[in-house]
């Protein structure tokens, strides 16, 4: 899940905004000062349900930012990179760079988020029960508590890619040693609970016009897609084992210099060697990468005014690689990239060009290997997701 706004960090984590945030936002306020709160207070006005319903939506997030900072920083007390953290519409996703070393590790990860709203509910829950607070924070307590404890009941559910399923997949990887089986048993176990979800939330609206019924459904689609999706990541990487992206890059590609105009770009670049992208480099160190189709939107009469400069994708718009880095890795972050390319570097400088192409290249070239009697994963980038 792509990061759209970027807020800051903390303890080091990057924090991010993906655009669909603010739509559930937007949703969650409007549920709440027009149907929740004026349930749960009815003596209070409506301009008090609309500042109540802001207060709670925006600590109701703060609640799912610490729990995913919860997993995030077991996670790095584990040895495991973490990339970021993003809120998302299904509430958040912390995306760690390697894979988990041990079965342990994965259930310490995962158990470390519902330990974290286990004691936000609780905490809210006593809160609510101090004497004497105005209605209006009690409500708001009231219902952060419950909502914190009814996630955490739902994230526990043993279906991949929540908590539970993860905890699932930790304990059949510690009793067989497999963590390709493991995966498999705990997506087919997923993809249940995200048919039944869709099939409950199909009936809720059909027979009792619920919205709610819809909002199910779309929950149940969101698990069954993400854990078809664990499911495949373990057959590419299982194609993919042993290679690392200095076998797949293409070394030295042709590059550009920042200030050369888009017309000399044309004249001097492009009429002998044509590819959809270029890497940009300014006194031996990589600053970006030119989508070619950037420079065709621009109008013929300005080429001779624009820069490359005007038009590349800097680096922190670009993914970025080290010839080391796991070939399955990569597939995984060039799939959510816009360009689905990405700059191999070494430092600063620029060694290689690596392309979703070459890794489906490779993919299709490789027959997938049998399932070995202890399959032990190497380095992968993987995602915590949670609704």
């Amino acid at each position: 899940m792509g990061t759209s706004f970027r807020l800051g960090r903390i303890a080091g984590i990057e924090i991010g905004l993906n655009w669909s945030w603010l739509v559930v936002f937007a949703l969650l306020v409007w549920t709440l000062a027009t149907g929740i709160f004026p349930s749960t207070n009815p003596r209070l006005g409506g301009g008090t349900h609309l500042a109540m319903a802001f207060v709670a939506t925006a600590l109701f997030f703060c609640s799912l930012l610490l729990h995913e900072l919860g997993h995030a920083l077991r996670a790095r007390r584990e040895g495991i990179a973490i990339e970021g953290i993003t809120l998302w519409l299904f509430g958040g996703v912390a995306k760690f760079r390697g894979m988990f070393p041990s079965a342990g590790a994965e259930f310490r990860v995962a158990v470390a988020g519902p330990l974290v709203s286990l004691l936000l509910g609780a905490g809210f829950v006593l809160i609510a029960f101090v004497p004497g607070l105005p209605r209006a924070v009690d409500g708001v307590v009231s219902w952060l508590g419950y909502i914190n404890l009814t996630l955490l009941a739902f994230n526990l559910l043993p279906a991949l890619p929540l908590d539970g399923g993860r905890v699932l997949r930790a304990i059949l990887w510690k009793v067989k040693g497999e963590f390709a089986w493991a995966t498999r048993i705990a997506a087919d176990v997923g993809r249940g609970f995200g048919y039944l979800f869709i099939a409950a939330g199909i009936a809720l609206f059909v027979f009792q016009s619920s919205f709610s019924g819809a909002w199910l459904a779309f929950i149940g689609w969101f698990l069954l897609q993400a854990a078809s999706a664990e499911a495949r990541y373990v057959i590419v990487r299982q194609a993919l084992g042993g290679l690392r992206v200095r076998d797949l890059m293409t070394p030295d590609p042709v590059t550009v210099t920042p200030d050369l105009t888009l017309g000399e770009f044309m004249d001097e670049v492009v009429w002998d060697r044509r590819h959809t992208t270029y890497p940009v480099v300014e006194d031996g160190k990589a600053v970006g990468l030119l989508p070619f189709r950037c420079v065709a939107e621009v109008p013929r009469r300005e080429w001779d005014e624009r820069r490359v400069r005007d038009c590349m994708l800097g680096l922190g718009e670009v993914p970025t690689f080290e010839e080391d880095d796991d070939a399955a890795d990569a597939l995984a972050e060039l799939g959510e990239a816009s360009v689905n390319r990405g700059l191999v570097l070494s430092g600063e400088r620029l060694v290689g060009l690596l392309s979703i192409s070459d890794l489906a290249r490779a993919l299709e070239a490789r027959p997938r290997r049998r399932r070995r009697p202890r399959d032990r994963p190497t380095p992968a980038r993987r995602d915590v997701s949670r609704v």
